[in-house]
């Protein structure tokens, strides 16, 4: 009886011990094209799905992260929670704003019960 305990008490905080987890690429611009990086505060970057038109901005790399949910009984990610995202990745790069973004639609996998994926171009305006 107190294995069966046990192996449920383990079983419950598998379940509920990550609501979501995350993967990131980075496809960076070729050497030359973009200023050296300087780390940035996430929080601080810029985040649209349109294209920049009145900034000057050397593009850094294009970020890709999906982000997903570990059981059947946590909520959907959102776009918010890709946003975020793709901003820590965005600023790990130096990155004043994430251009472009695109999202894709909720989905389950083999190894999700639910994922959203996000894509943008890491940019720093230049002055």
């Amino acid at each position: 009886m107190m294995r069966k305990l046990v192996a449920v008490a383990v079983a419950c905080a598998m379940v509920t011990g990550c609501a979501t987890w995350s993967a990131s690429e980075i496809k960076s611009a070729p050497e030359g094209d973009a200023p050296r990086h300087v780390e940035t505060q996430a929080r601080d970057i810029l985040i649209t799905e349109n294209d920049i038109t009145d900034r000057k901005y050397a593009a850094l790399g294009d970020i890709s992260v999906t982000v997903n949910k570990t059981t059947i009984f946590h909520s959907d990610p959102t776009r918010e929670m890709v946003s975020e995202k793709l901003k820590e990745e965005a600023a790990k790069l130096g990155a004043d704003a994430v251009i472009l973004v695109r999202y894709g639609t909720v989905g389950i996998s083999m190894l999700s019960w639910g994922s959203l994926d996000g894509k943008g171009r890491a940019v720093k305006f230049v002055r």
